[in-house]
């Protein structure tokens, strides 16, 4: 994967090229760039695909500047920037952060997609949000958290992935979500510190701007949501002056995962019918 250095540490992400649409889409915590395998081949044929991977503890470079939330908002309208993206589909699944890029960096941003995604006062979200927010406060909890859940008996669990997706996700991939923060404690203080950083008020103080965002913009919520409440989609839809809402059946917080054609589906016909 290519790598850009940023002021705050280098990334990888992945680019599928090309002179369409530019679709930018951002995970979550304890994921990297792959939660959007699925997704990508759908898009790529006439969508450029940017897919980031975050410092969120299974980003295997380790940043140079301690991350926090503020910071990695910077870090993505950094990037944006530096790739001199313009007309920017920019999409979100599980972390808020790009509500709060939308409300501080809309320049570049054409639309916005907020997918079952923390907001208002659900920060840190549910019972795995509330988990890392114990393991990073305490002592070796992050490297026990990670062995835990790196037992493949246990990660069907509510404080583990069975509380974002219906299906279970192939050993393979979860095997590299949690390696980076088994094996190098560099990985470990950049989530511990990023965890520690996080502000209960940003995503509320992200409404205003959200208010504010000219451009058009679709909220996507999953049916079986168990750690985003599903009337934070429809306040969302409802803030966003050019906001709509679609509800994904069958499917828990990572709809990439467990509905993967039909979020296909949805993104391009939101594309296409607002625009190139």
């Amino acid at each position: 994967m290519p790598e850009i250095a940023l002021t705050a540490g280098t990334i990888r992400y992945g680019d599928t090229g090309g002179e369409g649409p530019v679709v930018v889409l951002l995970h979550g915590l304890v994921h990297d760039a792959t939660v959007w395998r699925k997704v990508v081949p759908g898009l790529r044929e006439d969508h450029r695909v940017i897919t980031p991977t975050l410092p969120y503890g299974a980003h295997r470079v380790p940043m140079d500047l301690p991350p926090t939330p503020d910071l990695v908002n910077d870090l993505v309208a950094e990037f944006l920037d530096r790739l001199d993206l313009h007309g920017v589909t920019l999409v979100e699944s599980d972390c808020g952060r790009a509500q709060t890029v939308a409300a501080r960096h809309p320049q570049r941003l054409a639309r916005l997609v907020l997918m079952s995604c923390e907001a208002f006062d659900n920060y840190p979200p549910g019972l795995p949000g509330k988990m890392i927010g114990a393991a990073a406060r305490t002592p070796g909890g992050l490297a026990l958290m990670a062995r835990v859940l790196g037992l493949k008996p246990l990660r069907r669990l509510p404080l583990g992935l069975g509380a974002l997706t219906r299906r279970p996700v192939p050993d393979d991939i979860v095997d590299g979500w949690l390696r980076p923060l088994r094996t190098d404690p560099a990985i470990r203080a950049d989530l511990r510190h990023y965890v520690r950083h996080v502000r209960r008020t940003e995503l509320l103080e992200a409404v205003g701007g959200l208010r504010r965002f000219e451009g058009p913009a679709l909220v996507v919520w999953a049916g079986d949501d168990v750690m985003m409440p599903r009337e934070h989609g429809t306040r969302l839809a409802g803030l966003l002056p050019r906001g709509r809402l679609d509800v994904v059946d069958d499917s828990r917080t990572l709809i990439a995962e467990d509905q993967p054609e039909r979020l296909v589906e949805l993104l391009r016909e939101f594309i296409a019918a607002t625009g190139a």
